[in-house]
This record gives structure tokens, sequence and C-alpha cells, in this order.
């Protein structure tokens, strides 16, 4: 937790404070050693929602792409159940930020808690997730310009992320590797969408800088529903000019068509 109430005013962690939770009013201490980034702690380990997980770097720079005033925000449900949103935006979207390991399970509540949310993933978690996403972006097909359709997301993600219900961004920039390839997947954070087009996953490559200001801007930056329909739809058109091609060639070499243009070629000499 990077935020607790001192004197009733959200306040980083530094030592010699004491703390309160602003979620369950119960005691906390700074945790300001050298191991991990500096973080409030409640007393005896006492976890007050079960979502929540120690914080990396990586975890604590992007939150920072924020203000603090949309940092660490507590949600209630009607039910009397309430978590605390990484980011939560004044106009009603929620960023989640996952390093760890998640299992579906709590990936689909956190989904269904949220509702209007996207998450961001830690792409550098595991050695091998980036190797794998450059093999499969051999499958990738560029498509209306801004975006790449594959049918095998399962062989380029993690398994766990296949079936979201709202946007993935992944984030590679903090894995290892000097190649050209590397480097254009850290360049950029990757979505995958939710849903399939004719059986495609859809896949659209976004800027950090521009992930920031899209979120910023508008309660929801990506609109899989419209952008699914615009790709299956070109998808289609595909097809049909695919399907035409072949319908051509067998018109022109009808019988009928192999003589006249025999007579024509044999006119010329």
């Amino acid at each position: 937790m990077q935020f607790a109430l001192v004197d009733n005013e959200r306040t980083t962690p530094s030592p010699g404070l004491t703390g309160v939770c602003p979620a369950c009013g119960g005691a906390v201490i700074p945790k300001c050693g050298t191991q991990r980034v500096h973080h409030w702690a409640h007393r005896a380990d006492r976890v007050c929602d079960f979502w929540r997980e120690p914080e990396t770097l990586w975890h604590r720079n992007w939150k920072n792409n924020f203000p603090a005033s949309c940092q660490e925000i507590i949600l209630r449900a009607p039910s009397g159940e309430k978590h605390i949103a990484d980011v939560r935006i004044g106009h009603g979207l929620t960023i989640e930020f996952q390093h760890s390991h998640l299992r579906p399970e709590e990936r689909a509540a956190r989904e269904r808690f949220y509702g209007n949310m996207m998450w961001v993933v830690d792409g550098s978690r595991l050695k091998r997730d980036l190797p794998r996403f450059i093999t499969g972006f051999r499958s990738f097909r560029k498509l209306l310009k801004l975006l790449y359709v594959t049918r095998y997301p399962e062989e380029i993600f993690p398994a766990d992320w296949l079936d979201c219900r709202v946007p993935v961004f992944f984030d590679f920039g903090n894995a290892a590797g000097p190649s050209e390839q590397t480097m254009h997947a850290r360049r950029l954070l990757w979505c995958l969408l939710p849903g399939r087009a004719r059986g495609h996953a859809v896949v659209v490559p976004v800027s950090r800088e521009d992930f920031v200001l899209w979120a910023h801007g508008t309660p929801h930056p990506i609109q899989p529903e419209g952008i699914l329909t615009n790709v299956g739809r070109a998808l289609a058109d595909e097809q049909r000019r695919a399907q035409a091609v072949p319908a051509a060639i067998a018109r022109r070499k009808r019988p009928g068509c192999q003589r006249k243009g025999y007579r024509r070629r044999t006119a010329r000499f």
C-alpha cells in the first residue's frame, strides 16, 4: 500500500510515521527498506483486501503515471464487498496492473467487480513470455493500418489471459534482449482485445504515452465491440475478393475462351 492516513491526510510511507489503513481503519506501519519499494503494511501481516499483493517497482512506476488522487481508490459494491483499485479515474475507468500470477477465478471476479476496466500485465515476469511473443509475431497480419489479427493467440500470449472480458495490455518493457525484434516488442504495449472476429484474435499496439493520455481522456479508450465489428467486415471483404479470383480464372479457362484466345494469338504471327 502506497498511501495511508496520517492525521487524516493521505501520506506515503516514511520512517517514524504511524498510519491508518483507509480501507479497514487498522494501524499500518511504514516499510522503508532496500529490498522492496517503500510501502505501508498492516501489523502482524494482516490483509484487509485479499486481492492486494506486494508491489514491484514496475507496478509502482505504472501507478505513478496517474495523479495520487486516482491511486488506491476504495470501491464498494451494493453487497458491501469492497476492494482497492490500483487506479480509478474520475470518469469511471479502473486500471489494474498485474505482475504476479493471477488465478483465472480471481481475474474473472475482478472483471465483474470493477466493470469498466483494463489490465496492464507485466510481460517480463517469466523468461519465456517475450520469446514466445516474438516467435508468435510471425503469425500476425496487419489489418486496417493500426492493428493486427492472428488465428493463434494461444501460441503468443499466456493462457490465463486469453479469455478476458476486458482489454489486456502486455508490457514487455522490462524484458531483456538486444535484438531488433525485442526492441520493437519492448517499445509498445500490445493490447489483446476480448472476443474474436471471424475466428481471429485482434491485437492493437499502443505507445505508453498514448495509453496514459487515452486513459485520462475517456472512460472507454478502447472499444472492443466496434473494433471487432470493423475487423469482421474487413475479413469478410477479403474472403469475398479471394473467392472471386478463382471464379474469374475459371471463366477465362472455359473452352470457348480458349479457342478465341488461340485464334488471337495465331493471328499475331
